[in-house]
């Protein structure tokens, strides 16, 4: 089982705001996941983004693999080193 850091969408049509979740990569994008550890909203003026690095650290340290988009936003956040 490979466990993913993804970001799970949510909101209107045309206005999406996003989870960041860790998951089993077998699962759809907006299915079952294990923990939420943040939120992204990029609509909003400045963008909007909140991720607990300590959960985040944790899971890649137990072997979660963040996909390319929450590797960035990661990094924005100090939880990666640039």
């Amino acid at each position: 089982m490979s466990v993913k850091i993804r970001l799970k969408r949510m909101g209107m049509k045309k206005k999406p705001f996003y989870r960041v979740v860790v998951a089993d990569e077998r699962c759809p994008r907006d299915g079952r996941f294990i923990e939420e550890i943040g939120y992204y909203n990029p609509i909003s003026d400045p963008v909007d983004l909140k991720i607990d690095n300590e959960k985040a650290a944790q899971w890649m340290k137990n072997g979660a693999q963040p996909t390319d988009t929450v590797r960035a936003l990661l990094k924005k956040t100090g939880a990666i080193a640039k």
